[in-house]
């Protein structure tokens, strides 16, 4: 299990969880369930529609249902028939499923420190006890805050990625957000290992990106930094739209972008047989 989290919105963290997930599944031939934990459900959105994500919160099928229960102190609902299979617009994306998110998520959050019974952030691991084994990887998108839905997330993890723009703005957080990280793992009990950074929206012209790029490389006490440079490009942003667009490579880009996405997957994947000791 492995959480994408950045406090810096807008970097790309949405649409480099999917890529991961389509890639996965397709160029991979690996199962993976995605959980959406961010109330903007927009890798919801991307994954099944906007039209389908609205029907699935007015139903009551998604992960407000869990939160939900757990704040009434009744039992989990059962979390499979929550989950939506086989989601993604691509054809050859056949092994990819979903825990929506839904807006009640805001909500659910500011209510979670009252919760009076069990441990606020191992509501969503109670919940999935029994269904993790049916996949080969789980990617959990997290909103840009710390709240306790972002720890339920945190804690169901093994490790964490943290997507970043090489900009100031967008790297500032990264040295506190890893210090606390630490320290909420250290109180848990339970590793939460640091995987990487992945530089998204590249400028190779950009003067402040390869400046910032040089400060990672250099700052030793940061995460590694994944070596696949993820470019900025209106194709990458243009993959957030639930179509087929025929061939993975159409959809993310024919111009080399594709080809990064694909290596930082296939580097993700290294990365978690060596440092989770996991994955098939």
């Amino acid at each position: 299990m492995v959480a994408t989290f950045n406090l810096k919105g807008g970097v790309g963290k949405t649409t480099t969880t999917a890529a991961l997930a389509e890639i996965l599944s397709a160029e991979f031939d690996k199962r993976v369930l995605l959980i959406d934990l961010d109330p903007q459900a927009n890798l919801t959105a991307m994954m099944v529609g906007e039209n389908r994500s609205v029907e699935l919160d007015s139903a009551g099928q998604t992960l407000a249902a869990i939160f939900a229960a757990a704040l009434a102190g009744r039992p989990a609902p059962d979390v499979r028939p929550l989950i939506q299979h086989e989601v993604s617009p691509m054809h050859a994306v056949t092994t990819v499923d979903l825990l929506p998110a839904s807006p009640k998520l805001i909500a659910l959050q500011d209510e979670m420190p009252a919760l009076r019974h069990g441990e606020p952030t191992t509501v969503l691991a109670r919940a999935l006890s029994g269904v993790l084994e049916d996949y080969d990887y789980v990617l959990v998108d997290c909103p840009p805050n710390l709240g306790p839905i972002t720890q339920n997330g945190l804690r169901l993890s093994d490790g964490y990625m943290i997507p970043t723009i090489p900009d100031i703005m967008s790297t500032y957080g990264i040295p506190p957000v890893q210090a606390h990280l630490r320290h909420l793992a250290a109180r848990w009990g339970d590793p939460l290992e640091e995987l990487g950074v992945v530089v998204t929206k590249y400028r190779r012209s950009s003067a402040v990106h390869r400046t910032t790029l040089e400060i990672l490389q250099a700052n030793r006490t940061l995460p590694r930094l994944f070596p696949t440079r993820i470019p900025d490009s209106n194709q990458i942003a243009a993959a957030a739209a639930f179509t087929d667009f025929g061939s993975l490579r159409r959809k993310y880009g024919t111009g080399g972008q594709f080809l990064a996405l694909r290596e930082l997957t296939a580097d993700f994947l290294a990365t978690t047989r060596i440092t989770l000791a996991w994955g098939r």
